[in-house]
């Protein structure tokens, strides 16, 4: 009998609408949402609750109000004019949250909470706009539209990320990015939660992008694609393409919420993760979200897509099953243990893989050991005001005697990172400096069986580059005002690919690491080297809540072994951005 891992958990779904309501609401912010990053600045600075897990991304939406009212309420603390702004961004986005249970506001000494519509109060933190357009479009600067009632709010507000660019380099024409899409999001009772984005696209990209996507067949972030010509725009190969989240969110009880549909997800303090990553498209997944006390335990299962099939019967289909234990020993000291299991059972589910608290490697050996199995570690420390370090470590495979002898044995599969940030450079307030070393033997990620390595849609589900590599990350961040932001980002990557389709040097996760190309002497840059310099650098300036304008100058220049795979990329773009983040190309 064939099982999805869907209907094993109908009951948990329906015994939702009858649990007692909670204060954690289940809307997450959106990925690389600039409050992420203020999160994290803040946490540094002045310190976030021990209950708050920043390395489990996206944060909830109501959690970090939360956290950003402690902070401004806390007579403690001194907190700079920026800081403040940064905070007021923070509740102008998720102004949802300002007065329901538990965030209640106090207004001229009476208490206000979920029980009345935020239109019907003057909240210190919410913010009204002077001329509503119509009065009834953008009554709050965050939202085209919103509904406040008692048992009921709305939010809906369009997404836009149009750029275009010239090129310059291997084949690359004129660029090209035009993205039109709609947000919602809105929450019933205090009980249930419901999100929904939609972005449709057409774009023209450098030529490393076209090599991923022939390589892969999919886009970097979203999946499939159509082909997309322009007469307008001169474009003659480029790309139309579709991508969305929805997921609805719901509380079983006060330590225990629930999120389900489609998305992705980020674990690591870094900006890469080894362990998780928000890369690839997204996919279908339960997560549970369990907190008690400063621990947090998340659970993932979903549902993947693994090689395509001929004709008309779609994506072959896989699963991963994972948890993350993270452990706020105090509010300096984040250490989370992390484990994943990718398996593939002809379009059904393990179901022995659904025990949320049981270690995966005991399950894969009870029912013979077919699976791929990856564990891992990752840490935070802030050592001083305003420096933090942190770093993971993935392992997939190894040996011990192997692994001291230095043989290069294939099957030592693992890799680390270590980063340190440093916020308010010298002094300078929002100068902020962030460095990031990662590494990843051969053949990490991949399985004997191509259909259970770490990747959806053929993308990898940790680090864009696969395996085989070392890099090192510079991120250089200024915001001199609340409006203008510049960004430079310098990456040096460093790695091996294989020379032809018919040879594995363990750079290629989707291939059976059963024909590799040796068993012992391995290393990092093996097969064909290459070595990429990749300059960003970016000046946006922010029109109105979350409305940007932005100049970007890019470069890319690849030089391998093989001269077919070297490449030079270097683009001049200009954009406009209106709730939709900076699409990256950093790899």
């Amino acid at each position: 009998m064939k099982n999805r891992f869907l209907p094993v958990f109908c009951w948990l779904v329906l015994s939702m609408f009858w649990s007692t309501p909670q204060m954690a609401q289940h809307i997450n912010l959106r990925n690389n949402d600039e409050a992420i990053s203020i999160l994290h600045r803040l946490s540094m600075k002045y310190g976030l609750a021990e209950d708050m897990h920043l390395n489990l991304q996206p944060a909830l939406r109501s959690e970090t109000v939360v956290q950003a009212r402690k902070l401004l309420e806390n007579d403690s603390l001194q907190l700079d004019k920026r800081d403040i702004e940064d905070i007021q961004y923070i509740f102008d986005d998720n102004n949802e949250w300002l007065t329901y249970p538990g965030l209640a506001v106090t207004v001229a000494g009476k208490k206000y909470d979920g029980t009345m519509a935020l239109e019907s109060i003057q909240s210190p933190y919410y913010r009204k706009s002077k001329k509503p357009i119509l009065g009834l479009f953008y009554k709050t600067p965050p939202n085209l539209f919103e509904v406040n009632k008692k048992d009921f709010f709305f939010r809906v507000n369009p997404m836009l990320n149009g750029q275009i660019g010239v090129g310059q380099g291997d084949n690359d024409s004129n660029l090209f990015l035009n993205q039109r899409g709609l947000e919602m999001k809105g929450g019933l009772d205090d009980r249930v939660f419901v999100y929904f984005n939609v972005l449709e696209s057409q774009a023209a990209f450098p030529s490393f992008v076209d090599e991923f996507y022939d390589k892969f067949n999919s886009i970097p972030g979203a999946g499939s694609a159509k082909k997309y010509t322009s007469d307008i725009f001169n474009i003659s190969d480029g790309y139309d393409f579709l991508t969305a989240q929805a997921y609805l969110g719901f509380n079983l009880t006060k330590h225990l919420g629930v999120q389900f549909g489609h998305g992705k997800h980020f674990i690591g303090n870094g900006y890469r993760s080894l362990l998780l990553s928000d890369f690839s498209n997204n996919y279908f997944f339960l997560k549970l979200n369990w907190r008690v006390w400063n621990f947090q335990l998340q659970n993932i299962f979903a549902e993947l897509q693994s090689e395509r099939l001929v004709g008309d019967r779609g994506f072959a289909r896989k699963y991963m099953a994972a948890h993350t234990l993270s452990y706020n020993i105090t509010p300096k000291l984040n250490v989370s243990f992390f484990e994943s299991v990718i398996f593939s059972r002809n379009n059904q589910f393990e179901l022995q893989y659904l025990n949320p608290l049981i270690l995966y490697r005991t399950v894969e050996l009870l029912i013979g050991s077919p699976d791929n199995v990856l564990i891992g570690f990752d840490a935070r420390y802030n050592v001083a005001k305003n420096v933090q370090l942190y770093g993971q470590w993935i392992f997939d495979e190894f040996k011990f005697d192997e692994l001291t002898a230095n043989t290069g044995w294939w099957a030592n599969k693992y890799g680390w990172q270590l980063g340190a940030k440093y916020v308010d450079v010298g002094g300078v307030s929002h100068l902020d400096f962030q460095v990031e070393w990662n590494q990843v033997r051969p053949y990490t990620y991949s399985h004997r069986d191509s259909a259970a390595n770490y990747s959806h849609f053929k993308q990898s589900l940790a680090h864009p580059l696969g395996a085989n590599f070392k890099e090192l990350v510079t991120i250089l961040n200024y915001k001199p005002s609340k409006r203008w932001t510049f960004n430079l980002r310098y990456i040096y990557m460093y790695g091996g690919e294989d020379p032809n389709r018919n040879t594995n040097w363990g750079s290629n996760i989707n291939l059976p690491n059963v024909e590799r190309e040796m068993d012992y002497g391995n290393e990092i840059g093996q097969g064909a080297t290459y070595t990429t310099n990749l300059f960003s650098a970016v000046a946006s300036y922010q029109v109105f809540h979350n409305a940007f304008i932005f100049a970007r100058i890019f470069s890319r220049d690849k030089v391998s072994d093989l001269a077919t795979k070297s490449s030079n990329n270097l683009f001049f773009s200009l954009g406009v951005r209106l709730n939709s983040p900076v699409f990256q190309m950093d790899f």
